[in-house]
Order: C-alpha cells, then structure tokens, then sequence
C-alpha cells in the first residue's frame, strides 16, 4: 500500500510539473512581441528518494527555480551600441538645420556677396547713376541681412537643442529612480531564493534607454543590483539610492548639473554619451565654430569694405564715409597680426548698411583736400572698380577669398552632416544584428515552444493516465482490504 501511495505522489507531483511547464511555455509564446524579454524555463528537480527495503524509491519532481536565459555579453554590447545610435541620432535634425542656413544652392550668402560687389562692378560703368548707387546699398543690406538671419538661425538650432534636452531631463530621472526601485525590488525577491524575471528584463530595457539618451554604463554587483554611471565615472544610481539631473537656465545658457549626495556638478561633452553628448557636441563646438567663422566673414568683409570706402570720395564730394558700421570689436591698427577671435565676435549679427544717401557711395577717388577743396568727378569710377576688386583680390588671413572661407564653412557642415549618414545607418545596422542575435540567443523561439508545448502536454497526458492507474490499482486494494 505504501507503495502505491508512493507512486501516486509522483504522479501527483508530475501532473503539477507538467501544468506549470505548460504555463511558462505559454507565458513565453504570449510575450514573443515583448520587447526586451528573455525566454524563460522551469529547473527541474527530484524530490529526495526514500529506502525502500535494499534500494530506493523516488518520489517525484518538482520545479526547484524558473530561470531566464541571458548573456551578460550581449547586453553590454546593446547598451554600448544603444549609445552609438544615440549620439549618431541625436545629431541628425541640428546638422540638417545647420546645413539649410550655408546651403550650397545658388541662394546662399556667398552668391549675395558676389551680387554686391558686381553692383559696385556694375557702378564703375556709370557712377553718376543713382539707379545703380541705390542698388549697391540694396545689395549691401542684401548681405548685412543675410549674415544677420544667419546667425538668428543658428541661435533658434542651439536653443532648440537645449529644449530638446530639458524635454527629456524628467524622463531619465524617472528612469533613475524606476532602475532604484527595481534593484529594491530584486533584491527582496532573490534574497527568498526566488528569480525575479521580469524584473530583470524591465531593468536591463530601462539600462539600454538610458544608454542611449545619456550613454550610461552599468554592471551588476555581487548583490543582484544594477550600479549606473556616466560615462565619466558620475554616479546616477547606487543600490537603492538614484542621483538626479537637472537643466539649469541662466540667459540664453543652458548647464545640465547631476545632484548626487548632496553634491552638484556640472555636466559638460566629456561626462555624457549616447544622444546627450551629440546634442552638447554640436551646441558647445560645431555651432561656435561655426560662428567664429561667420564673424571671421562679415568682419573681414565690412572693415576691408569700409576701409577702401573711406578713402574714396562721393558724389557730393565727401569723403570718409562708412558704407558698413565697422564691427563692434574692430580695433584700428596699422597691418599686423591677424584679428582675434575677440575681434570677429558678434560681427555677423551686428553688420548692417549705414550709408543712406546715394551720393556720399565713394565711387571717385578722394578729393584733393584744397584749398581750395577740391571736388569729385561725376565720371570718376577709380574707387568703385577698385572696392569692385575686393572680392577678387583680397585674402583672408593670407589664404582665403570671401568665397572660399563660405565654401569651407559650408563644406564642413556638409561633411559632418554626410558623416552623421553614414555613422547613423552603420550603428543602426549594428544594434539590429545584435538584436536579431540576442533575439535567436536568449529571446523567445516560437517552433521550440510548439515542440516544448507538445512534449508538455504528452508529458501531462502520461501522468494524468499514470495517475488514473495508481487510483485504479488503489480502489482495487481497498476493494479486496474491505469487502
């Protein structure tokens, strides 16, 4: 009798294995869509035999854990190319922006300043012509503007990057704290001797999106939780406990600072990866860079303008006039060094067009002072073919026409933004292999399912008739103990 009370325990222990086995199978099935879960299986166990006379006798199965396939590898190379794609992405809207304000098309600024000295080219026919004289200040304002909105666009990219980053600041806070109370939660639940699944797979999903926003690094302590860091070392959680960033604005400047025990640091291009340090980098080096050049431009152009300018003569005979304002930093030195960055700043923003009568334009050389003073010619065009010849024969640092120094400015961003194409299909490509990797690796294959579905329930279907054998034999037992 003990024997067959024996036997139906094992049937009773395997009719509960064979449901549960059948419940986890489905559970994964249900979940083949799930981003970020790792298919799971039961770990089977005996129960301890018993001695039963010279030998001995088991006494069943049982689910001892459900485990989750995983591979530390493969998640530190998706977070790391999570990071990639991010900075890669993040770049993508700004540097297309960028390359809308010095386009290569006929409609650029370089096209505008070759109109405005072929206005002056066009003057040297007939400088007593007002039409024409109208034509160049139109044509100067044409280039003054044109630097002017330049500059505006680039301000309006810049602070739309800094909008895009405080939009996402609460999001990864949220995120921080979310990995803190999952690393809690782990914890609580393997420190009882059970696996916490789907926790682990929310964790290491919420790990990989903060990759990419902000390129943290994270790894596993001896304790089950999730340490995070920037890339620069920073903490932003520690066990339990998750730091914060904040976007801070002073003016037009925008500091992304980290709170981290009572401590704040500002963040620069160094600390941070993923799409946050594509942002800073384009922010804080490609669009100063690409202003200091701006300014390097309508510097050179209006003081070179305005010096030939002065010298020359009007119309009405005067002389010394500016036809630009000289830029708000230009110092006036005999031929030296080349002007400084401090020199060039604002340039671009502040040129504007100050000549507003058309008979002070000096096209005619500068009249002898007198006395008597004397007058300018009405057919004199010596000075407006020469500030005509500007455009052709000055260089910029020794090197560089007016057009040139545009082709480079315009060139680069080309080439970064070509660059960002080509970086962005290759790391998109990379994180798809990898997820397709990981896929087949760790995530949910529905034909073993199928084929773990059918053996699980063949496997039911034997201990359900084993179990229908063992009561069988048992009333037959009692039948014969009890007439």
């Amino acid at each position: 009798m003990s024997g067959l009370i024996s036997a139906l325990n094992s049937a009773k222990t395997s009719l509960d294995v064979g449901q549960k086995s059948i419940e986890i199978t489905g559970n994964n099935i249900a979940n083949v869509n799930t981003e970020g879960y790792s298919a799971q299986k039961a770990v089977y166990e005996t129960y301890p035999a018993i001695n039963f006379g010279d030998f001995f006798i088991g006494q069943g199965v049982k689910i001892s854990n459900v485990s989750r396939e995983h591979d530390v590898f493969i998640e530190q190379q998706l977070k790391q190319k999570a990071t990639d794609l991010g900075y890669q992405d993040a770049q993508t809207t700004p540097l297309s922006d960028l390359e809308g304000v010095v386009p290569i098309t006929d409609n650029n600024l370089s096209t505008d300043i070759n109109g405005f000295f072929d206005s002056l080219q066009k003057l040297s026919t007939d400088p007593s012509d007002l039409v024409l004289r109208n034509n160049v200040i139109l044509q100067g304002g044409v280039v003054a503007t044109k630097f002017n909105n330049s500059i505006d666009q680039i301000d309006s990219i810049q602070q739309n990057i800094d909008g895009n980053i405080t939009s996402q600041v609460d999001t990864i806070n949220s995120q921080l704290k979310q990995i803190a109370d999952l690393n809690d939660r782990i914890h609580t639940i393997e420190i009882q001797g059970q696996t916490a699944n789907s926790a682990r797979d929310q964790r290491d999903l919420v790990a990989k999106d903060l990759a990419q926003s902000i390129g943290a690094q994270s790894h596993e302590d001896q304790n089950g939780m999730l340490s995070v860091q920037l890339p620069g070392g920073l903490p932003l959680v520690q066990g339990q406990m998750a730091m914060s960033i904040s976007a801070d604005t002073s003016g037009s400047t925008m500091t992304l600072r980290l709170h981290a025990g009572g401590v704040t640091r500002d963040l620069s291009e160094k600390n941070l990866g993923g799409a946050f340090q594509g942002l800073v980098h384009i922010r804080d080096t490609l669009i100063p860079d690409m202003k200091g050049d701006l300014n390097k431009l309508a510097y050179e152009l209006s003081t070179q303008v305005n010096l030939q300018h002065q010298a020359g003569g009007g119309l009405d005979s005067s002389t010394g006039n500016l036809f630009f304002n000289m830029p708000p930093n230009y110092v006036a030195s005999p031929p030296g060094p080349a002007p400084t960055a401090t020199q060039y700043a604002d340039a671009a923003r502040s040129i504007s067009v100050v000549i507003t009568d058309p008979a002070k334009i000096a096209a005619g050389a500068a009249p002898d002072p007198g006395p008597p003073p004397g007058t300018v010619a009405p057919g004199d065009n010596s000075n407006a073919l020469t500030l005509a010849g500007i455009n052709d024969t000055y260089l910029i640092n020794g090197t560089d026409s007016f057009a040139s120094l545009y082709g480079k400015i315009s060139a680069k961003v080309g080439l970064e933004s070509n660059q960002n194409q080509l970086s962005l299909k290759g790391a998109q490509d990379s994180l798809n292999q990898l997820e397709n990797f990981r896929s087949s690796l760790v995530g949910v294959s529905l034909q073993d399912e199928m084929v773990n579905l059918m053996q699980f329930q063949r496997g039911f279907q034997a201990s359900a008739k084993f179990l229908s054998t063992v009561d069988d034999m048992m009333s037959t037992v009692i039948d014969k103990i009890i007439p």
